[in-house]
Formats: structure tokens, sequence, C-alpha cells
């Protein structure tokens, strides 16, 4: 009885310094949090997928399979296999890592056609109350929007509030990628938001990627936007513990390990971790694919950059295990700063990485403003970020130490 007083005690000190720091619409959000049901396992259709065995042989199974498997089945079809496939099994082709980023874009496609149309239908079935068909139409209008000419989709399930993952640029010739892992409240009803873009993951991915772009225009180069993990909504118990990081890690880790298969750029791809985001990239850094910086050195180094970050589920960098590089910032005005770094009973992310002991590169995030600021044209963070996803490190400022 008493641990489980102490346990709510400690919710309400992490979301309450949370909600202290920046009141008002996060209070109301933090009150109407729930649970989230983490989605861990393989997209629909994966069941009567490994039961076809239509095609004279078995299908790898989507919840065992390694991309690197994956990528040598996909090798061995011919065309009208792997039409016949998206035709049939859209969802798990659109989702498998290691397979083609080109039929993965197509195959998305043909699975967000067939999602607006469902939506579309509840928005017209009077069996359902206002509410509903109001919640319908949100998601046919949100799925329509990614079925643009031009747009990307490396990955997408309708399950629960939706996850999405998008590439800018061409992600198969890269010489450099950039990973974005966004923190609460990312869903596919938030991806890309018209109003403050910057709050949401493809606005992030924008952002980065025009900036690359600027400061270096012959260089290759691709972002991800990685929605593929069910977050946190509000600033819940689901935000002060590592459960859904421990069941969004993994899936990290295969889409970094489905990259190595399907890309070939100079370096690993960098990870851009925000706010409850860098819970999960502490969680995978131990174990994800330490990709070769070339084809003769197998010694790459993962850049992982933190920033507005509640902590990274550990007390020091070196607890992320070889091959990590971890660059940190906070603005002075991002609330973040004011939750209690430490970690007790399982509540809280442990320390704060941008402490002087952590063992992080501090970068400046001079000019940004608030937790969702960093990506902003013209601030300090944006520049050094893509200083880092291009691997010019030298160009990266650090923090003022009068300031």
């Amino acid at each position: 009885m008493r641990r489980r007083r102490w346990k709510h005690i400690l919710i309400g000190a992490f979301a309450g310094a949370a909600v202290l720091a920046d009141a008002g619409a996060a209070a109301a959000q933090a009150a109407a949090a729930t649970e989230q049901l983490a989605i861990s396992t393989p997209p629909a259709g994966s069941a009567a997928w490994v039961e076809d065995h239509s095609y004279g042989h078995d299908l790898p199974d989507p919840a065992t399979t390694a991309p690197a498997a994956v990528a040598e089945f996909f090798a061995q079809l011919a065309p009208a296999e792997v039409d016949r496939l998206v035709a049939a099994y859209p969802l798990v082709v659109g989702n498998f890592d290691g397979a083609p980023l080109a039929l993965r874009y197509r195959a998305n496609r043909v699975a967000l056609a067939a999602e607006r149309d469902r939506a579309r239908a509840r928005a017209a079935d009077p069996e359902l109350d206002q509410e509903q068909r109001a919640l319908a139409v949100s998601r046919a209008n949100d799925v329509q929007s990614l079925l643009a000419p031009g747009r990307q989709i490396l990955a997408f399930d309708p399950r629960g509030r939706g996850l999405l993952t998008e590439v800018w640029g061409d992600l198969g010739a890269a010489d450099r990628i950039a990973v974005l892992v966004p923190g609460s409240d990312a869903d596919l009803g938030h991806f890309d938001q018209a109003v403050e873009p910057l709050r949401s993951p493809a606005g992030m991915a924008r952002s980065l990627y025009e900036e690359e772009h600027r400061q270096a225009p012959g260089t290759h180069t691709a972002v991800v936007a990685w929605t593929g993990y069910v977050t946190p909504s509000g600033l819940g118990p689901d935000a002060v513990t590592s459960r859904l990081a421990d069941v969004g890690a993994p899936r990290l880790r295969r889409l970094l390990a489905g990259l190595k298969e399907t890309t070939r750029p100079d370096a690993p791809p960098a990870l851009f971790c925000h706010s409850y985001g860098s819970v999960v990239c502490g969680t995978a850094a131990p174990d994800i694919p330490r990709a070769a910086a070339s084809p003769t050195d197998t010694s790459g180094v993962t850049d992982m950059v933190v920033f507005g970050s509640p902590g990274m589920g550990v007390e020091s960098s070196s607890e992320l295990g070889g091959g990590v590089h971890v660059w940190a910032t906070r603005n002075e005005t991002d609330w973040i700063g004011n939750v209690p770094y430490l970690e007790v009973g399982g509540l809280g992310h442990g320390a704060d990485p941008t402490s002087a002991d952590f063992g992080s590169e501090r970068i400046s995030s001079a000019h940004s403003s608030g937790h969702n600021g960093y990506f902003t044209p013209g601030t300090d963070s944006l520049h050094n970020f893509a200083a880092v996803a291009l691997g010019a490190y030298q160009d990266v400022s650090r923090p003022d130490p009068q300031a």
C-alpha cells in the first residue's frame, strides 16, 4: 500500500513539475492523459501471410525474420510474385524492414488508400454517432494528405493512433542519413501539422533536410521521420516510465537494421532524439546495428543527438555501449529542464544528458525557444543538428560558457 502511494506521489511530482513549467494547455492535457496500448506485434495481415503457401515456398515470418533475410527473400522474387504480395498484403510488405525501399513506398500507397476509403465509409455510416464520424473524417483527411505526389511513406500502420514513417530525399542513394525519433503525442493525426509545423515530426524533418541542403548543397542526404512506436499521450504516467520506450526500442533497432540492408551511406545514420524519444534512443543504444563507416572500416560511430530530453534511462553515456557518440542540448526556456532528473522505482529517466558528468558533448541551442523550438530556422540548434548529420563536426558550435 505504501509503495503504491509513493509511486502515485512520484508520478504527480514528475507530471506536476512539467505542468508548472508549461501551464495551461499542458495541465489540461496531463489531467486527461491515459495509458497507451503499446504495439509490439507485426501489422495486420501477418498471420494470413505466414499461412499462405500458394507461392510454392514459405513466406518469411514478419515477427521473427531478420532484415538481412528479408532483403534476400525479396531479391529472389519474380516481378509477378511481388505484384501479388503487394496487392494481397500491402501492410506486411510496407512495414517489412529489409524490403526494397521503392517496393515499400508502393505498398504503403496501397495501404493508405485502403485506410482512407475505410475511414470515409465510417464517416458516412449513419449507425455511428457524431463523434465517431468526426474522428473518421479526420483520419480520412490525414491519410489523404499522405497520398500526395512525391511523398515517400516507408512504414504505415493504422492500428490505434496510427504509426507512420516518412522519408525526405533519396534514401537509397544518400551519403548521409538522419533519423528523427520524436517524443510524446506523435502519431498519425499529429505527424504533419499545418499550424505550428515544427511541433510535428514531419515539420522537424523538413526543416532539418532543408538546412542540410543550405549547408551542403552538393551532399546527397535523406531524413527519416520515424513515428514507429506508440508515444505517450500528454504528461500522464506513460511519460515518466520507460514502458513504451521498452517496446519502441526493438522497433527502432529493426528500422536501423533494415536501413543497413537497403541503404549505403558513408556513415551510420545519425539519430535525433527529441523529448521522450531520447528515452527510446537510450534504451535501444546498446544493441543498435554498428554500421561500418566504409566498406573496409567496421568502426563506424553512431551520432546520437538528444534535445529537450527528460533523460535516457541511464546515469552516463558509458552505459549506452561503445560506438555511440552523444550530443546533447537544452535551451533555457524548455520546461523539460524542470523535471526531476532521477530514476526511482521505475519512475523517471535517469541523469540529465546535458550535465557535465554525463559524458555527452554539449552543443549550443541559442536562439531556440521552448520545448518544440529546436528546428526553427536561424537557431544554433538547427545549424548544429545539420552539421552533425552531415559529419561537419568542425562547424558545430558549443554553448557560451558565460551564458
